[in-house]
């Protein structure tokens, strides 16, 4: 069990509780971004509803884990905010690259484009989007997505390279529109709703598994709509819940889920599961910095953007922010936005050392936070968005006599 998760004790104690059916109907994985939860929680999904035994062995070919591992299993229901592009175009080069020379992981590489993918086409059920207006305009990206994974998938012969090159390159085109336009930061209520549905209806065979990842950023109604179903959860529904923040997550539903803690990966140990996953022997940094690499735009461009939008408000001149958002691509994939928002909040660091200063620099979390929340849950276009940031900076800054200095 849990052979993918790569340096993670979290997987021995999974096992062990599988095992000895010791497993809550309702658990959490704790741990940073990249830190193998998500894997874990699929894994998981597919060794419950494995059909053999013993249960659970990652190279099992039972239908159920054949469709586990394609991510096509019908009792497994994932929801939740995901920057997925990058490891789409991350999968994407390392799937091309072994069909290019024939490699003899090119089965793996397959795989691994085809579970980027559909790690984002599954938050896009239709069963959890079912009375949302965007319904029809997601099912035909959807289906159009489909009908190119379907030239890709197993047990098809692929095409040439060439052909393989340019149905990746569609595919990616097509998830980043689904992302950028549909996918919310935050799930909506109607969505829990929509799966407490779903979760009550008896399933043929096998174990259902709903995984809601982020779960820190649920808005006040949707956490207690979900505590609602996990006071009294159907006997053959396991709730995954993932986060990065435990201590954002409500205490009435911590105290309804079981923890595994994820624990920060050794520089080392991110540099194997970048070989072994994505096979590149070369890049020396982190998991995250890796995926990074696929930005259309590097950070240290953005970072130099947010530098020059920061010292416009220090020097208390007016930038173009027209230009800066031109420069960083429109802030699309989406990440680019909270790389650009980060590095204006660590810029702020030095006015911790006055009073004035640290609250300065607490309001400003806030701005950053409201300008997040106009782009990405009220498609404000990121120009007009900055434009707000810009004046309540200008404003904030007067307030506290000036106290906004350059960032270098």
């Amino acid at each position: 069990m849990f052979e993918n998760l790569v340096n993670q004790e979290a997987g021995k104690l999974l096992a062990a509780d599988i095992r000895h059916n010791r497993l809550p109907g309702a658990i959490l994985f704790s741990g940073s971004e990249a830190s193998g939860k998500l894997t874990a929680a699929l894994e998981t999904a597919r060794i419950l509803s494995c059909h053999e035994n013993p249960q659970g062995k990652w190279l099992c070919e039972c239908p159920s884990c054949l469709q586990h591992k394609s991510l096509i299993c019908s009792n497994l229901m994932l929801m939740g905010p995901r920057d997925c592009s990058l490891e789409i175009s991350a999968a994407a080069k390392t799937f091309t690259d072994a069909h290019f020379i024939n490699a003899k992981f090119i089965d793996a590489a397959r795989y691994l484009f085809l579970r980027s993918v559909r790690k984002l086409t599954l938050r896009f059920n239709g069963i959890l989007w079912e009375g949302d207006s965007s319904l029809n305009k997601i099912g035909s990206l959807i289906e159009e997505i489909n009908e190119n994974l379907e030239v890709l998938d197993f047990p098809r012969e692929l095409p040439d390279i060439t052909e393989v090159k340019k149905i990746c390159e569609e595919i990616s085109k097509l998830c980043n529109k689904l992302e950028e336009d549909f996918l919310y930061d935050s799930i909506p209520i109607n969505q829990v709703r929509n799966m407490e549905a779903w979760a009550h209806i008896k399933t043929e065979e096998g174990r259902k598994t709903v995984i809601i990842e982020n779960a820190d950023r649920m808005q006040t109604s949707v956490r207690n709509a979900l505590l609602k179903i996990l006071e009294e959860p159907p006997e053959d529904v396991v709730f995954i819940l993932l986060t990065s923040k435990r201590n954002a997550i409500m205490q009435t539903i911590l105290s309804r889920v079981r923890t595994y803690n994820f624990a920060d990966r050794t520089l080392n140990q991110q540099r194997e599961v970048i070989t072994r996953v994505f096979h590149n022997e070369d890049f020396s940094g982190s998991i995250n910095d890796y995926l990074l690499t696929y930005l259309p735009v590097t950070p240290t461009e953005i970072k130099g953007q947010a530098r020059v939008f920061y010292n416009s408000v220090a020097n208390r001149q007016i930038c173009n922010i027209e230009e800066i958002v031109k420069k960083c691509e429109k802030f699309n994939p989406r990440i680019e936005l909270r790389l650009f928002l980060s590095n204006i909040a660590a810029f702020t660091k030095p006015l911790l050392n006055s009073q004035a200063g640290t609250e300065a620099a607490a309001q400003t979390m806030q701005l950053l936070r409201n300008c997040s929340d106009n782009i990405t849950l009220y498609n404000q276009s990121p120009a007009s968005a900055l434009e707000i940031l810009m004046r309540d900076m200008f404003a904030l800054n007067n307030t506290y006599g000036g106290v906004f200095c350059a960032a270098m």
